[in-house]
């Protein structure tokens, strides 16, 4: 049986910084973000029962219109509820074909709102949470989407909060320093994983 880690953080904390830093040591990432773009993209296999629940406003150019169903999710929450209904499971089953594909000692399994999953403790073996003061986080993520200080903070309020977070977890990432601090903090838990995974 191979170790999962689930690694999860909120928007901005450095979870795909993180996750880079893994792979870099040889670790098979399985990432919920990058399946689900790939089901959500043009040809993906969530696009024709997005269109049908939402509407063919919601497909561009045969993808999902990202911004307008961001929008439309936060000023409806039961659109929420139809989009997560939709998307989780397909995600949930692509990364379990993945995990189990992979090859090394371990995989990191990326899952931003692994949290907030009612599930998320039968699938992963440990959590491991990317943390970073939130004056950080917000720098961030305005720094790569051009969102103001409020759109960010609205964001992370919508999200788990940090106690909630770091309660669950069996390791914690402080990312609030460089990427050598990170890259330290990576090489370590690596050691500690792949003992874990050979006991």
């Amino acid at each position: 049986m191979r170790l999962v880690v689930g690694l999860t953080g909120g928007i901005g904390s450095g979870k795909s910084a993180a996750a880079d830093e893994f792979a870099a040591l040889g670790a098979a990432i399985v990432d919920a973000d990058v399946i689900a773009h790939a089901l959500t993209q043009k040809g993906g296999a969530a696009i024709p029962k997005v269109e049908k629940i939402f509407g063919k406003a919601f497909v561009r150019d045969g993808a999902m219109d990202r911004k307008k169903m961001r929008d439309h999710v936060f000023a409806h929450p039961g659109a929420k509820r139809q989009i997560e209904a939709l998307l989780h499971p397909m995600i949930r089953d692509e990364s379990q074909r993945r995990i189990a594909a992979a090859e090394s000692p371990y995989v990191v399994h990326v899952v931003p709102l692994l949290i907030e999953s009612p599930d998320y403790r039968s699938r992963v073996d440990r959590v491991l949470v990317v943390d970073a003061p939130e004056e950080v986080r917000v720098a961030r993520v305005q720094a790569r989407s051009g969102l103001s200080p409020d759109e960010v903070r609205a964001i992370i309020r919508a999200q788990a909060p940090n106690a909630e977070r770091l309660a669950a977890a069996d390791d914690v990432i402080d990312n609030g320093g460089d990427r050598d601090a990170l890259r330290k903090q990576v090489a370590a838990l690596h050691q500690k994983y792949l003992q874990f995974a050979r006991s």
